[in-house]
């Protein structure tokens, strides 16, 4: 919209200044009791929050657009924004209108954005409302991510995309910040707005400047050196968090003294879990809802605060790799199992216990009003019961918790000294400070209300010298304090009443004794209120000074809620204390799936053992028919090696768990239309990134490999997939692999490594009952027909669907498949021997072969690479060959 500026008023002048210096927000314009939006943003607000548009007279020839919102309300009109990925600059009156000369000082305070919001109302309390700062720079990137509710950073580089993708999805950041050649790397930035819900937007060159990075970082932490801060080794993490820290520095307008540390990290000191399979496994929220319900964090969350909550999140996000760090927190959780009386009295008083971290940030911020003291009060209350009922564990996670947590109650006596139970919501109308505790406080308290005494007593002269039954003594904020007579009484009134004002039905009268009380009593309430003001801010400033101290204590409130909650999950579903190995090795019995046995009602999940190794059982190959729960079984598998290395107890009957490094997931099949790719693409850049990714240390959940083209094509990836992931020399990894080939059964004793399992299913007839039992064995057929019966299909298809199974039989796939497989085998030096049980089918083909006489394909046979022969190419030449031979028999 073009502008003519120099015809607007002063006041539409400054709104363009201020407009000019933050052109990518939203300008909320305080006016009085409203804050006006004007021009484009107008336009853009009343579309978006579908409020009224008007229009302002500002000099212009037409009037500018204009919308707005009361300031009490501000807050959730500016939420629906920034959830719609749209930053707003609050400019505030900054100077006391009636002391004004002249236009109202006004000053942006404050620029809100989807990563840096502090409305607590818009917040989730359990998760981390996280902002990203991402550099690309010489193929490596650098990461630095903060959370200003809580004061949480954190910093690290990686040299790949891929684990960049893994770090987002680890920590969800609402918005990410990052330099210009960030678009060219190759990430789909379209995809993580429009998938992810992520604000990305890059930032001028400057903010990446090293020098400028450096010194933001060394200013903001008050150290000499960047050794100081363990950042010596991360040269593109210190550009990343510098930029983010003059960032947050020139939007929130204030020191961030709450951010106290900056924590460095590897990305290879925690297991790795790809985006796919934080999805699959639906370890914080469900595949399809996307809801908590239904989810890992779902079953082991009963913490009892929301910076338990928080950490609990992180805890499932980021497993452990380390066995002793794994081990101290499994001691942690089984002495509180053992003094459960303790542990539920210490849960009785976490209860109460405020978010502490959320609260100092917005003492840091000055946004804390008096009842968040009282709030903060009531929590430190708690700290000295806790604390003792600590000194009874002595494990070390334990003992450390109850080291690091101050009583705080030097903050807890100052605030109870000074603050009031029960404090109004507005800071600026009195009622804060409680009695005793000021002087002059008291004093001016005293004045008011001795004040208010002496108007009822002039209230009751005047009506006793007047004869005026009904005359008032009122008060309102324009007028003050004046005498009330209705007109019944006017002609009593005596001269020395001063008119104030008239109204329908009664008139308002000033004396010269009720002004001078009204001096009185208005002068000492302006001052108390003042003074009750000035006095909470000495005491919430007194607080920010104990900032670290205050943060150190809700870490340790946070990990021991979540050892507390972690133990009464494990005693109420009958979990045990794995043991946990660096061999390799992965033993489970009696394994539940821990989110399925929840919600099934009437306790009949189905347990089942597990079995992986590097050795001789590195690969499961699992087959059964649909829905009979191979996919549930093997993400049980998961999600206990999973809850293991969290340092959590499990559902099994026993567990030995071997530390994985990663684990990778390929499970179900569903279409990603969002960005144009098919079940087959997804499945197989999927499986592309496993292949590429995993090592011999890591854990495989396979499901239904290459079902997404033909069959042919299908089988032979699945069957070369199971080749690669079972050789030490290529790979290695321990592997579930559920199929519904079951020409794949045939792999075992022929690769190594490869075991065949199988769900056992009842036959009634032509009625199945899944039985749920994983057992030694392949599966013989795939019951799809009487799958499709269960699932209610029309009988007439059902028995159509039986006619042509019997037309269309796969035994020549099938023996086609047990040749490639001794074929293979024999070619296989470092195997065992194969030993094949041939059918009659293959016995005839045999002694053909053996009676011919035809040397040009015998020649061939003689001549084929077979090493080098993928399992198609066998296929297509076993083919060509038995075709020749039928052609000359």
């Amino acid at each position: 919209m073009e502008i003519n500026r120099d015809k607007l008023s002063p006041m539409m002048q400054h709104y363009l200044m201020t407009k000019d210096e933050y052109p990518d927000c939203i300008l909320f314009y305080r006016l009085g009791d409203f804050y006006e939006m004007f021009f484009d943003d107008a336009l853009t607000v009343s579309r978006e929050l579908e409020l009224t548009l008007t229009g302002k007279d500002c000099g212009m020839e037409e009037r500018a657009p204009m919308c707005g919102v009361p300031f009490h309300a501000a807050e959730t009109y500016i939420n629906r924004l920034i959830e719609k990925g749209y930053k707003a600059a609050i400019c505030e009156q900054v100077e006391d209108p009636r002391q004004a000369k002249g236009m109202v000082k006004r000053e942006v305070v404050r620029v809100v954005t989807p990563g840096t919001t502090l409305n607590t109302q818009a917040l989730d309390e359990t998760k981390n409302n996280y902002i990203m700062s991402l550099v690309y720079i010489d193929e490596i990137f650098g990461i630095a991510v903060a959370d200003v509710t809580t004061g949480d950073c954190f910093l690290t580089e990686v040299n790949k995309s891929r684990k960049l993708l893994d770090e987002i999805n680890k920590f969800s950041p609402a918005e990410i910040i990052c330099n210009e050649p960030f678009y060219m790397c190759g990430i789909d930035i379209q995809d993580m707005r429009n998938r992810l819900g992520i604000t990305v937007y890059s930032l001028d060159n400057w903010y990446f400047d090293d020098e400028l990075c450096r010194r933001a970082l060394l200013e903001h932490f008050r150290v000499k050196t960047l050794e100081g801060l363990g950042l010596k080794d991360y040269d593109c993490g210190v550009i990343a968090a510098g930029a983010l820290f003059q960032y947050l520095t020139e939007t929130q307008k204030t020191s961030l003294s709450h951010m106290t540390t900056i924590t460095p990290y590897i990305t290879d000191c925690f297991m790795l879990i790809d985006s796919s399979s934080r999805r699959n496994l639906e370890l914080v929220e469900t595949l399809r809802e996307k809801q908590k319900r239904g989810s890992l964090l779902w079953v082991l969350d009963k913490t009892k605060t929301a910076m338990g909550a928080r950490m609990l999140r992180s805890f499932v996000e980021q497993p452990l790799i380390e066995e002793e760090s794994i081990n101290r927190r499994l001691d942690a959780i089984e002495e509180l199992n053992e003094k459960a009386i303790s542990r539920e009295e210490i849960r009785e008083y976490l209860g109460p216990v405020y978010d502490l971290e959320r609260l100092v940030s917005r003492v840091s911020y000055q946004s804390a009003n008096p009842r968040d003291l009282i709030a903060f009060k009531s929590s430190l209350q708690m700290l000295p019961y806790i604390r003792q009922l600590l000194g009874e564990f002595s494990c070390g996670e334990l003992v450390s918790v109850r080291e690091e947590m101050d009583d705080l109650q030097d903050l807890f006596q100052l605030i109870d000294r000074a603050i009031m139970e029960e404090p109004p919501l507005a800071m600026k109308e009195g009622g804060i400070i409680k009695e005793g505790y000021n002087e002059e406080v008291d004093k001016f308290r005293r004045a008011k209300t001795e004040g208010k005494s002496m108007l009822a007593e002039l209230e009751t002269k005047e009506r006793e010298s007047t004869g005026i039954k009904n005359l008032k003594v009122k008060y309102n904020k324009v007028f003050g304090y004046y005498l009330e007579v209705t007109n019944s009484f006017l002609s009593m009134v005596p001269d020395s009443y001063t008119r104030k004002q008239t109204l329908t039905n009664a008139e308002r009268f000033i004396t010269p004794e009720l002004k001078e009380l009204e001096d009185t009593i208005l002068g000492a309430e302006d001052k108390l209120f003042a003074l009750e003001y000035e006095l909470f801010t000495q005491v919430r400033e007194t607080i920010a000074k104990e900032v670290l101290r205050i943060q150190k204590t809700a870490k340790a409130i946070a990990r021991l809620d979540v050892f507390s909650s972690l133990s009464v999950v494990a005693q109420r579903n009958q979990y045990i204390r794995p043991k946990i190995n660096t061999k390799g090795v992965v033993d489970i019995k009696g394994g539940r799936h821990p989110v399925v046995e929840k919600m099934i009602s009437n306790d009949m999940f189905i347990p089942n053992d597990t079995y992986l190794d590097n050795n001789k059982n590195r690969v499961s190959v699992i087959t059964g028919p649909n829905m009979a729960g191979k996919s549930t079984y093997m993400r049980q598998t998961a999600l206990i090696v999973l809850m293991a290395q969290v340092g959590c107890f499990v559902p099994a009957k026993e567990a030995n768990i071997g530390i994985v490094d990663r684990i990778f997931t390929r499970v179900g099949a569903s279409d990603d239309l969002a960005s144009g790719q098919s079940t087959f693409m997804v499945e197989m850049t999927e499986v592309a990134n496993i292949l590429r990714n995993a090592t011999p240390k890591s854990l495989l959940i396979l499901d239904e490999i290459g079902r997404g083209t033909s069959t042919f094509d299908g089988l032979s990836i699945a069957w070369a997939v199971i080749e690669h992931i079972s050789n030490p020399k290529l790979l290695g990894a321990k592997t579930l692999f559920a199929t519904h080939y079951h020409e794949l059964t045939e792999l075992e004793g022929k690769l190594s490594g490869v075991n065949n399992y199988c769900i056992a299913v009842k036959e009634k007839g032509d009625d199945i009952v899944f039985l749920r039992k994983i057992v030694k064995g392949g599966a013989d057929k795939s019951y799809g027909i009487q799958v499709a019966k269960l699932a209610g299909v029309p009988e007439t298809v059902i028995e159509r669907a039986k006619e042509l199974v019997e037309e269309l039989s796969d035994a020549d796939i099938t023996s086609a498949v047990k040749e490639i497989a001794a074929d293979s085998a024999l070619t296989r030096g470092s195997r065992k021997k194969a030993q094949v049980t041939y059918d009659q089918m293959e016995l005839d083909q045999i002694s053909l072969l053996d009676t011919v006489q035809d040397n040009d394909i015998l020649e061939e046979l003689k001549n084929i690479d077979v090493g080098n022969l993928t399992p198609i190419d066998a296929l297509n030449t076993i083919y060509r060959l038995q075709t020749k031979l039928k052609n000359r028999w």
